[in-house]
């Protein structure tokens, strides 16, 4: 199928950029890399009257690091995470957790900042960032503001972005302490969207967990963070039943529904599995970046 006619502008600044959308943003779609946006609109399931390509907008696309944060740009993609080896050894899991993003041809195209902003309840990034505790920057004609990713995603494929913003950055806590994170991720095959998905992240104080974010993909309206299981997790030793625990809290912050892929039962219990097996691997990992 062949998309809706749509006119095209491709800025080559940010204030152009944000002049257009001021303009025409209630009838307009944001492209980085295109990999979410082309297929909806070749399906047109989106029928926008403008693309706005910002591929060729400066200084979106690197990872730096800035106060304590790791910045990513709204034209970074997925490989670029892969193989920055600072962002690596700041925050791991960013790393892991873009390998199992589709295949190849999609991690060479596909921007992080548009994923996150596609906001599909089955993408890999959420549940990530809820994990991270990241935060959106937000930039329009009018001014720039920071939308923390716990209140970013409004439902399946909705954000708090209005219509006028345009995603500039993610910013990501480099932790202070001793951390540890895992991504485990169940698929029917290779490079599909995820069954289920579960992202833990944890940053020692001591013997103790100082902070826990655990964030779940594919098992709601949207990416969920486990917020009562990261609390049952806080300022807590480590030990089998701390972990029993938070698992089967963040099992039941999830809300799955029956499907080709698989009962709600059965996602809940993986989620179930992959938090305990997600705390042990990151719990282990964290213990080794301290010695």
């Amino acid at each position: 199928m062949f998309p809706a006619a749509f006119d095209y502008r491709s800025p080559a600044s940010l204030d152009e950029a944000l002049a257009v959308l001021a303009e025409r943003g209630d009838d307009a779609k944001v492209m980085a890399g295109g990999q979410s946006l082309i297929p909806l609109l070749k399906l047109r399931f989106a029928q926008p009257a403008l693309v706005l390509d910002i591929g060729r907008l400066p200084n979106l696309n690197a990872v730096t690091r800035h106060d304590g944060n790791m910045i990513i740009g709204a034209l970074v993609r997925h490989v670029d995470i892969e193989r920055d080896r600072d962002l690596t050894r700041a925050v791991p899991l960013l790393a892991e957790a873009a390998h199992w993003i589709a295949d190849p041809l999609v991690r060479n195209r596909g921007t992080v900042v548009g994923s996150v902003c596609h906001a599909d309840p089955s993408g890999d990034w959420g549940s990530v960032m809820l994990a991270l505790n990241a935060e959106v920057v937000a930039r329009s004609k009018s001014g720039e503001r920071k939308i923390p990713v716990a209140e970013f995603f409004q439902g399946p494929f909705t954000t708090a972005l209005r219509s006028d913003e345009i995603a500039t950055e993610i910013r990501i806590p480099i932790p202070t302490g001793a951390a540890g994170g895992a991504y485990n991720k169940l698929e029917r095959k290779v490079g599909d969207f995820a069954t289920v998905a579960v992202a833990v992240q944890v940053e020692m104080n001591g013997k103790k967990i100082g902070r826990a974010g655990i964030g779940l993909t594919s098992v709601g309206a949207t990416n969920i963070k486990a917020i009562e299981a990261e609390k049952a997790l806080a300022e807590r030793e480590p030990s089998d039943e701390v972990i029993r625990d938070a698992a089967r809290l963040a099992a039941d912050a999830a809300e799955p529904k029956d499907d080709i892929r698989g009962s709600a039962a059965y996602k809940k219990d993986v989620v179930r599995v992959f938090v305990q097996r997600g705390l042990h691997t990151a719990l282990s990992r964290a213990q080794e970046a301290r010695s």
